[in-house]
C-alpha cells in the first residue's frame, strides 16, 4: 500500500508540473508583448541573487536567448544562454566575483543571476537568437562595501532624504529579517536601497511608482549622477527575542538502544547540530559560510558559548578588526591566531543549523613563492617602508638645501661657489 501511495504521490507531481508549464503558457497567450520596447527598473544589493522572468513571448518561441548590455546602443553585448534555454547552474559552486557568463542560467525563459555584483548592472533582454527583443529590464546592483550602518539600540537613525531643485534622493527598506537567534537575545536586519524621483527620467524606463527609480537606473540623466552617487545603501540593525520552536525528541525505542550502547548510567555525546572539521595554519586567513544562507537572509555566528553580535562584529564598525561578519553574512578570520580554536555555530532563520571545529597549527617548513599572500604582504610592506624612507630622505636634504639659500648672504653664497671659498 506504500509503493501503491507513492507512485500516486509522483503521478500527481508530475500532473501538477505540467498544469504548471500549461499555466505558464496561457500567461504567455494572455500577455502581449510591447510595440515599443520597454525597461523595467530592479534594484538589489551586491552579492545577492535574482530572478528575472520573461513576462511576455510569442507563443511559437519555445526557448529564449537573453542579452546583456552595459549601456544602450553599447556595442559589446554579452549572449547569456546556450541558444537552448536549458542551461542548469548549481549555486553552491559559484565563487564570488567570477565572471557572469558562470553566474547565469535560464529556467523557464526566466533568467536567474546568482551572487550579483555591481559590474552587473546594466540592460537585460529577452528574445530570441534571431535578435527580435520581447522584454527588457533595467537592473541596478547597488554596492554593498560603503553600505551605512545604523543601529537602533545606540538611537542611530537611517539617512534623512536628500531634495534638489530638480529631483530628490530616499531610501526604501526592505522588511525586517526573523531574528537571527532563537531564546536568547538575537538581531533583525532591514536593508535599504537608494531611489530618485524626478519628473526628468528618460520616457523609456518603466517606473512604478512613476517618476521614481532605483540611484543607478540608466533612466536617470547624467548631469544629476555626481551627487546621487554620494548617497550610499543603508542596512538597519536591532535587537530581538523570539522563542524557539520546540522540536519532537526521539522516540523511546531510539533512548533505550542509546543508552544500552552508552557506558552504564551515561548517555552519548551527541552534537546539537552537523559539525565541519577543520584545520587552520597559523597567520592565514579564513572566510566561514553559512550553509544553504544567503545575503538577504538572517544568519548569526557564535563562537563556543560567546555571541558575535553585529554591534560589535559588523565590517566597517572597526577598522583594525581582524575577526568580523561581512553583509553577505560571511565570518571572516584574518591571520588566524592560537585564541581562534573552538566550535563555531552558525544559524540560519532563527535556528543553529552547523558548526565548524577549528583548530590551529603551526606552518611546517617549505620554500615560498610569489604566489603566497605572506610573500606578497611581506614584498608590499618592504616596497611600502623603503619608498616612504627616500622621500624623507630626499625631503631633509631638501629642507636643508633651502634652509641653506635663504639664509646664507648672495656675498656668501658667491664665495662658497668660487674655487677656493
Amino acid at each position: 500500500m506504500r509503493l501503491v501511495g507513492i507512485a500516486i504521490l509522483l503521478g500527481m507531481a508530475d500532473v501538477l508540473q505540467a498544469f504548471a508549464i500549461m499555466e505558464k503558457e496561457d500567461v504567455f497567450k494572455k500577455t502581449p508583448c510591447p510595440a515599443f520596447l520597454m525597461f523595467d527598473n530592479a534594484a538589489y544589493l551586491a552579492d545577492m541573487s535574482f530572478e528575472l522572468p520573461c513576462k511576455c513571448k510569442p507563443e511559437e518561441v519555445t526557448s529564449v536567448v537573453w542579452y546583456f548590455q552595459k549601456s544602450m546602443g553599447s556595442r559589446q553585448t554579452k549572449v547569456l544562454t546556450d541558444f537552448d534555454g536549458t542551461m542548469f547552474l548549481d549555486a553552491g559552486h559559484i565563487r564570488v566575483g567570477s565572471d557572469m557568463l558562470k553566474r547565469f542560467s535560464i529556467r523557464m525563459f526566466s533568467l536567474i543571476i546568482f551572487q550579483a555584483q555591481v559590474k552587473d548592472s546594466g540592460h537585460y533582454l529577452c528574445g530570441t537568437k534571431a535578435g527580435d527583443f520581447f522584454y527588457g529590464y533595467d537592473v541596478d546592483v547597488q554596492p554593498s562595501k560603503a553600505i551605512t550602518v545604523a543601529f537602533e539600540d545606540r538611537s542611530q537613525h537611517p539617512q534623512k532624504d536628500h531634495t534638489e531643485e530638480y529631483f530628490s534622493m530616499f531610501t526604501t527598506f526592505w522588511d525586517w529579517t526573523k531574528c537571527d537567534r532563537c531564546g536568547v537575545r538575537g538581531e533583525q536586519r532591514r536593508i535599504g536601497l537608494c531611489y530618485v524621483k524626478s519628473a526628468y527620467l528618460f520616457p523609456r524606463y518603466r517606473t512604478v511608482p512613476t517618476d521614481v527609480v532605483s540611484c543607478g537606473s540608466r533612466s536617470v540623466p547624467g548631469r544629476f549622477q555626481g551627487i546621487i552617487r554620494r548617497r550610499k545603501p543603508e542596512v538597519v540593525i536591532r535587537s530581538c527575542l523570539t522563542p524557539c520552536v520546540k522540536t519532537k525528541g526521539p522516540e523511546e525505542g531510539v533512548l533505550s538502544i542509546s543508552n544500552l550502547i552508552a557506558k552504564i548510567g551515561q548517555k552519548p555525546w551527541l552534537p546539537k547540530v552537523p559539525i565541519q572539521f577543520h584545520k587552520q595554519l597559523l597567520g592565514s586567513g579564513l572566510i566561514i559560510a553559512c550553509p544553504g544562507a544567503r545575503p538577504e537572509h538572517a544568519v548569526a555566528w557564535d563562537k563556543d558559548s560567546t555571541r558575535l553580535y553585529r554591534t560589535s562584529f559588523l565590517t566597517g564598525v572597526n577598522r583594525s578588526m581582524r575577526v568580523f561578519i561581512d553583509h553577505g553574512n560571511h565570518l571572516h578570520i584574518r591571520f588566524a591566531q592560537l585564541d581562534d580554536r573552538g566550535t563555531y555555530y552558525c544559524w540560519r532563520e532563527g535556528q543553529m543549523v552547523a558548526g565548524f571545529r577549528l583548530s590551529v597549527g603551526f606552518r611546517g617548513h617549505r620554500k615560498r613563492t610569489l604566489d603566497d599572500p605572506e610573500t606578497r604582504y611581506a614584498i608590499k610592506a618592504i616596497l611600502t617602508s623603503y619608498v616612504l624612507i627616500t622621500m624623507v630622505f630626499v625631503g631633509i636634504h631638501i629642507s636643508r638645501c633651502c634652509c641653506y639659500v635663504f639664509r646664507c648672504t648672495p656675498m656668501e653664497y658667491a664665495q662658497s661657489l668660487s674655487p677656493g671659498g
